[in-house]
């Protein structure tokens, strides 16, 4: 198992402190010869990418987008408009790079940051594609995120059940990707901060082997990041590990609230 370990950074508010540990994992799987995931966790910004495309295209889509994506975590304050403009750049990259000619070439983003820009922090998760954000909050297990993908699109309009979509031939095919041929524009949700909370974001080759109540379990029974991405690791490898898995755990405790209970 790859070696994992967990981050923390302490984040001044106007009315105290926000304190943040992570931790972060990919594995190419046991049914893959490479991996096409790559991720990025440093606060303010934790993303996932899961690339697609023949030979090693998927993996160049995936690293190009975390790369253009790193870049503007180190300098000034990230936007929606600034991670549009990233993209914008990031399927430049993609579509230019010598080995990735396959217009099936492109991958996914899914992630979260924390805009401390206003009066109050708050989250603000984005997404294309397939890979998704969770949040545990109060013991129940959200997923955040809405795939973009024939499957959901099938379960949206009301002609196939969450159950039937587990195994459906399409399960597979996103219909929104960064890539040479694709818009890249992300759903955005914003979030307020809350303490406790627990994030979990990842790539489907967690989620093909895991079901959300196996993430919270895994999320309960481990309250070190660290130990939880391991943890949730294992065992997606243990039901096959029929991708590359990509997993971030981030925790928040928010001692402006803890401060205002104690008065």
């Amino acid at each position: 198992m790859p070696e994992v370990s967990a981050h923390s950074a302490t984040v001044s508010t106007p009315d105290g402190q926000v304190k943040l540990n992570w931790a972060g994992v990919t594995d190419t799987g046991r049914r893959r010869e490479i991996n096409q995931d790559a991720f990025f966790a440093e606060y303010p910004l934790f993303i996932v990418a899961d690339g697609m495309g023949g030979h090693i295209g998927g993996e160049i889509a995936s690293a190009s987008t975390v790369a253009r994506m790193q870049a503007i975590a180190t300098g000034a304050k990230i936007t929606p408009k600034v991670i549009d403009k990233a993209l914008a750049l990031a399927v430049k990259d993609i579509a230019s790079h010598p080995e990735t000619t396959d217009e099936g070439t492109g991958t996914t983003l899914t992630g979260v940051y924390l805009d401390t820009s206003g009066s109050e922090p708050h989250w603000v998760t984005m997404n294309i594609g397939d890979s998704r954000v969770y949040v545990l909050r109060d013991g129940a297990i959200v997923q955040i995120t809405t795939d973009h993908s024939v499957v959901q699109e099938l379960i949206a309009a009301g002609r196939l059940s969450p159950e039937e979509a587990e195994n459906h031939p399409y399960g597979n095919v996103i219909t929104r990707a960064v890539g040479p041929t694709e818009g890249a524009t992300p759903d955005y949700v914003r979030l307020d901060v809350i303490d406790g909370d627990r994030f979990v974001i990842c790539s489907d080759g967690l989620t093909k082997e895991l079901t959300d109540y196996g993430i919270r379990h895994f999320l309960e029974e481990n309250a070190d990041p660290a130990d939880a991405v391991r943890a949730m690791l294992a065992a997606a490898l243990e039901n096959g590990g029929r991708d590359n898995v990509t997993v971030i755990v981030l925790d928040v405790a928010d001692e402006r609230s803890r401060a205002a209970s104690d008065d």
